[in-house]
């Protein structure tokens, strides 16, 4: 009863803190503005399954994505057996999905397997990140706190599958020892029984509570280290697919307000007609966290920090300054910094920086190229290039800014009726001595 009121008291200050980090975080969310609607459910579904679930962006990087594949699927299988722990320990009983039989064999051999591969391809991890330096890990969006940040939840990670694998030892022992049964099948654990020969009933049972608290305590440290933290996309990796962008990556978004006047200006019934006054003025393009869509801010919240998306980017491979990471993870911390003001303050709060200019420059957006390469090597399936296009719009239609080049088609296309500085009378002077044989 005792270990019963402990744990219920730990879950409830788990529960706690996590709501409350949630709370701030879904209530950022309302200053952000409306995208496409949510429709499709049966591709969505589809490609959640291939990408999220199948891992198939991950798994183009053979080894590195074989690994995190495996510690994925890991995580889904021993996640059945973390809400047995939990309930267990509010209910004080043991094994309690027991009932479910050769499932459960299965069930449990598959998480004493996979705690095993999870901690060797954590331990291959670390030494990536430790030893080796991999290029796509460093830029100069990441710094001390990004590395630490994926080193400290590596370990947690690491000492979770350790504690697992301990007390699914010590357990196979302790009922051995007791001549009962042991319920669902754990083939390493089994094998890992010597380790704890020799050692009493009582000995082997203080081993087990002790593998057991330390893994479900692991748990709840876990679960509040991961909204503050690079790493939840353990959360939010799965739904960010599911809410993906389902038009072709080259296909860039109007904007409605935009398109709404020029089929007014279009239409000759409206042309005498007064613009109704209560009509919000809308800023054109992103400037800051209150203008960008809320997909754009659930992909900040996803984003893995992998670098695949800038270890594709044309721009940041010839040397300019374009990280499509960098410009993802800008969301985020502008609105962790911003975020606070507007809650206190609404919408209007101004801590007088903005996302543009003070976080991301024009020179970064200016080398995109929309080539989408980095959506497409995205694993989580971030469109960057809409992002970056909304924050373009804004230099362009609210501040007339744009490099020397762009100006002059601008020019052209009000003089002319084309990009090009030829006069639309002498378009097709090209073909004035072209014959054309007729038969």
């Amino acid at each position: 009863m005792t270990k019963q009121v402990i744990f219920a008291f730990t879950l409830l200050i788990t529960i706690g803190v996590f709501s409350f980090t949630i709370s701030r975080i879904i209530s950022y969310f309302r200053f952000t503005k409306a995208n496409f609607p949510i429709k499709n459910f049966g591709k969505r579904f589809g490609v959640m399954l291939k990408v999220a679930f199948g891992q198939t962006k991950i798994l183009r990087k053979p080894l590195s994505g074989i690994l995190h594949a495996l510690v994925f699927w890991g995580f889904c299988v021993i996640l059945v057996g973390s809400a047995e722990m939990i309930l267990d320990g509010l209910l004080g009983t043991e094994k309690l999905f027991a009932f479910l039989g050769v499932v459960y064999d299965i069930i449990t051999a598959s998480g004493d397997i996979f705690a095993v591969i999870v901690a060797l391809a954590i331990i291959v991890f670390l030494i990536r990140r430790i030893f080796l330096h991999v290029g796509r890990f460093e830029g100069i969006e990441m710094k001390a706190i990004s590395h630490i940040d994926a080193n400290i939840a590596l370990t947690l990670i690491l000492i979770l599958m350790l504690s697992l694998t301990g007390m699914n030892t010590a357990y196979i022992d302790y009922q051995y020892l007791r001549g009962e049964e042991v319920i669902g099948t754990y083939p390493v654990s089994e094998w890992l029984t010597s380790l704890f020969s020799g050692i009493s009933e009582n000995g082997l049972y203080i081993w087990f509570e002790s593998f057991w608290w330390i893994h479900i305590l692991l748990i709840f440290v876990f679960i509040n280290i991961l909204p503050v933290s690079k790493h939840f996309h353990v959360f939010m990796s799965v739904p960010n697919v599911f809410l993906s962008r389902l038009d072709p990556l080259g296909k860039l978004p109007n904007m409605d307000h935009v398109t709404k006047e020029v089929r007014l200006m279009l239409d000759p019934n409206t042309a005498f007609m007064t613009p109704a006054a209560d009509i919000p003025i809308e800023r054109f393009g992103v400037k800051d966290v209150e203008d960008i869509s809320w997909k754009n801010y659930f992909d900040s919240l996803a984003c893995t920090e992998c670098g695949r998306c800038t270890s594709v980017c044309p721009a940041n491979l010839t040397g300019k300054k374009l990280s499509p990471r960098k410009i993802i993870m800008d969301v985020r911390a502008r609105m962790k910094e911003k975020g606070p003001g507007m809650v206190k303050f609404g919408r209007e709060y101004s801590d007088q920086k903005s996302l543009l200019k003070d976080y991301i420059s024009i020179e970064e957006l200016w080398g995109c190229t929309m080539c989408n390469a980095c959506a497409t090597e995205c694993p989580i399936n971030i469109n960057h290039p809409t992002l970056i296009l909304d924050l373009r719009r804004y230099l362009v239609m609210e501040e007339a800014y744009a490099p020397g080049e762009i100006k002059a088609v601008f020019s052209n296309i009000e003089n002319n009726g084309a990009p090009w500085q030829y006069s639309p009378e002498d378009r097709l002077q090209w073909a004035e001595n072209i014959e054309i044989s007729v038969r």
